[in-house]
């Protein structure tokens, strides 16, 4: 059998397992994972898991797939089209990597069942009200005091803070070094007294994001991963690995398909908007965008996790992932038009559909895009100083 139909073979048993495990009730059930709920989530993080798939890219000693790219892509673009949950990403691909490479057979043996079962879910304790792209600025302090640490600080733009059960984090132990170099990594149990978790509603009305406060949190000395002091380096390793989704790819793929059948569709327009060659041809230019896209994506992934191609890649994905995904909801936000403002309250049924509903709210949460993750502005810094450098 040939690489090509040993791929086709995979497509139709990802395909089979889709119309198996996921009824129809689930389907698109939810916007991304920042718009899901904890218990759709843990849901199909348990039924991926049950079949052998909750994490693609782990080593299989550990419960992982070991996939290839190609089947990586594969499941990802098949669970786009079948509206399948979204998976967290804190665990998975974040903190778990980090955890496996770097962490005590201890804390291997603690976190990753239950990462890979969906029984406990993580968030990240990295950016701060003053050291947001500015990472290494940070000031969440943590003060060895016998077999504990004792942190004090606050973190911000916590992504699913208020239903994680721990939080990874970054503190500083050391204040007389180099900033890099006097930052730990930190696995926190969020039930620990002195936390508190404050939430942050953003532009579109939704709750993603929350603030976290430490007040005198003690943490055990074996919840540090690695070596203090060291954290700068885990921090850099986990945000290479986090390359693989920065672009966004299959997410925007889902989008502009669906805005596409959206356009053309008869049910919700007497005159459909992809007959207007303007709308037509900027979809055009967004699949090709994204096609190109797909392809540096590819050409990151397919480099050592560590290299500097690998490295080299993650700002220019950034930058036009980003980009791209703000360009798709706009469209839609233009294809809508004022009908995309919110519905009264006496006729909540939206003219234009799904798609009409919610074009306002993914269009304002976009905006966020090109802030967090690193600024485009940042982005655009990094790669002028690697130009000037010559890498």
């Amino acid at each position: 059998m040939t690489e090509d139909e040993d791929l086709e073979s995979f497509r139709a048993e990802v395909r089979a397992f889709l119309d198996a495990e996921l009824p129809p009730e689930k389907r698109f059930a939810a916007d991304g994972f920042a718009n899901s709920s904890k218990e759709l989530t843990a849901w199909w993080q348990g039924v991926r898991a049950k079949r052998g798939w909750g994490a693609p890219g782990w080593p299989k000693q550990y419960g992982g797939c070991e996939w290839s790219l190609a089947q990586k892509r594969i499941f990802a673009d098949e669970s786009t089209k079948a509206g399948a949950p979204s998976y967290s990403p804190f665990g998975i691909t974040m903190v778990a990597p980090v955890i496996y490479t770097f962490g005590t057979e201890e804390q291997k043996a603690e976190h990753l069942p239950h990462i890979l079962d969906g029984t406990r879910f993580w968030c990240q304790g990295y950016s701060e009200p003053g050291a947001g792209s500015d990472l290494a600025s940070l000031k969440t302090r943590a003060v060895r005091d016998g077999d504990d640490y004792v942190v004090n600080g606050q973190k911000t733009w916590t992504t699913q803070g208020h239903w994680a059960d721990w939080i990874f984090c970054l503190v500083r132990t050391n204040t007389e070094v180099k900033q890099q170099n006097g930052i730990s990594f930190l696995l926190i149990d969020m039930n620990t007294p002195g936390i508190e978790v404050r939430p942050i509603r953003t532009i579109d009305g939704m709750h993603h994001l929350n603030e976290v406060f430490f007040t005198d949190v003690r943490v055990p000395v074996k919840n540090l991963v690695g070596n203090e002091n060291d954290g700068w380096t885990y921090a850099k390793f986990l945000l290479g690995n986090e390359r693989a989704g920065i672009a966004g790819v299959t997410r925007t793929s889902g989008d502009i398909a669906r805005l596409r059948a959206w356009a053309a569709s008869t049910a919700h327009f007497v005159d459909p908007p992809i007959n207007d060659p303007r709308i037509a041809q900027r979809l055009d230019d967004l699949e090709q965008r994204l096609a190109k896209l797909a392809a540096l994506e590819a050409r990151a992934l397919e480099s050592p996790s560590q290299s500097m191609e690998a490295m080299r890649l993650v700002a220019p994905l950034k930058l036009l992932g980003t980009e791209l995904s703000q360009d798709v909801s706009e469209l839609a936000l233009d294809i809508a038009g004022p009908a995309a403002l919110p519905r009264p309250a006496e006729n909540p049924a939206h003219p234009y559909g799904q798609e009409g509903e919610h074009a306002m709210s993914v269009f304002l949460f976009g905006r966020a895009q090109s802030i967090y993750g690193g600024t485009n502005e940042v982005q655009k810094n990094i790669l002028a100083k690697m130009m000037a450098a010559g890498l």
